[in-house]
C-alpha cells in the first residue's frame, strides 16, 4: 500500500495504474479507493491514473486541523507535487468535484482539463435537505442507517434489482471502518453543505467536462448544468434512462469511460 507525506502534513495512501497523461481521480464523501469500482481499471487503458484516500479516510492518515474544501484542495495540489506530477487532468466527483474545481481556482497550472462528474456550485435547499439526511447517521455513527441512505445515491432500477444487497456488501471496504472515519464524513459532509464557488467559475480556465446522471438526487442535474454554464467554454454531458444515478460509474461505467477518454482525448498536457 504505497504511502506518501505531503506538504500539507499528512500522509496519504495512493495507488497508480496504466501509462499516458496523467490523470488524478478526486473521492467522493465518504469513499476509499474500492468505491472507483472498475471505472479507474477501465481509465488506466488510455491514462496514467493515480487515485487516492483523502485525509482520514482508507489508508491516509487524518492528520490536523479542518476537514473543508479548500483544506482537501490543499492535500490533493501537495499530492501531485509530491509525485512530480506538475499538471495532470483531474477527475473529481461529488465532493472530489469542489475540490477539483479550488485547484482550478487555486493552482489552474497544475490542471491541464478537468472532469467535473456529479458537481454543484452551490447548494440548494433540495441538495440541503438531501445530504443533511445522508450526514445524519454518521453523527449517530450508525453505519447501518448510513448505508441504507446510501440507496439514494442509486438508481431506482438498481435497488429493484434482486442482488442489490451483495452490491452494497461489496463495496462496504471503501466505507469509513471506525468512528475516527465516521466523524471525518460527518466534517465531509459539513465541506460539501458549505461548498460555494458559484460567483468564482468563471475565472477556470482549464478545458472542463461537467457530467451528471438524470437521476442523481445528490447533485442534481440543475446543479451541474449551472456549473457548466459559468465556466468558460465548459462541455455538459447529461446522461439518461436506467443507472444515470449519482453511482453512475458504478452503474454504467462504460458509458462515464466513453465520455471522459473521448473529452481528455481532445486535451494536451
Amino acid at each position: 500500500m504505497p504511502r506518501i507525506t505531503v506538504s500539507t502534513g499528512v500522509e496519504l495512501h495512493y495507488e497508480t495504474a496504466g501509462d499516458g497523461d496523467p490523470l488524478l481521480m478526486i473521492m467522493g464523501t465518504s469513499g476509499a479507493i474500492p468505491l472507483w469500482g472498475e471505472l479507474a481499471h477501465r481509465l488506466a487503458q488510455t491514462h496514467r491514473v493515480i487515485t487516492f484516500d483523502n485525509r482520514g479516510l482508507g489508508g491516509s492518515d487524518r492528520g490536523s486541523g479542518p476537514i473543508t474544501v479548500g483544506s482537501m484542495a490543499a492535500d490533493t495540489s501537495a499530492l501531485l507535487d509530491a509525485l512530480e506530477i506538475p499538471r495532470a487532468h483531474l477527475l473529481g466527483w461529488s465532493l472530489g468535484s469542489a475540490v477539483a474545481q479550488e485547484i482550478a481556482l487555486t493552482r489552474p497550472g497544475q490542471v491541464a482539463a478537468q472532469v467535473l462528474y456529479g458537481t454543484w456550485g452551490r447548494t440548494d435547499g433540495f441538495q440541503r435537505a438531501v445530504l443533511s439526511a445522508l450526514r445524519l447517521p454518521y453523527v449517530h455513527r450508525d453505519m447501518e442507517s448510513a448505508l441504507t441512505a446510501s440507496g439514494l445515491a442509486f438508481s431506482p432500477q438498481a435497488l429493484d434489482d434482486p442482488n442489490v444487497g451483495a452490491l452494497l456488501e461489496a463495496l462496504l471496504p471503501a466505507f469509513p471502518q471506525d468512528e475516527a472515519q465516521m466523524q471525518v464524513t460527518v466534517e465531509q459532509w459539513d465541506a460539501d453543505l458549505g461548498h460555494d464557488t458559484l460567483d468564482r467559475l468563471d475565472a477556470i480556465t482549464a478545458p472542463t467536462l461537467v457530467a451528471v446522471g438524470e437521476q442523481d438526487l445528490l447533485t442534481p442535474p440543475w446543479q451541474s448544468r449551472a456549473v457548466a454554464e459559468r465556466i468558460p467554454g465548459a462541455r455538459f454531458e447529461l446522461v439518461t434512462g436506467p443507472g444515470s444515478s449519482h453511482c453512475m460509474h458504478l452503474e454504467r461505467p462504460e458509458d462515464l469511460t466513453k465520455l471522459v477518454t473521448g473529452f481528455l482525448g481532445e486535451q494536451r498536457i
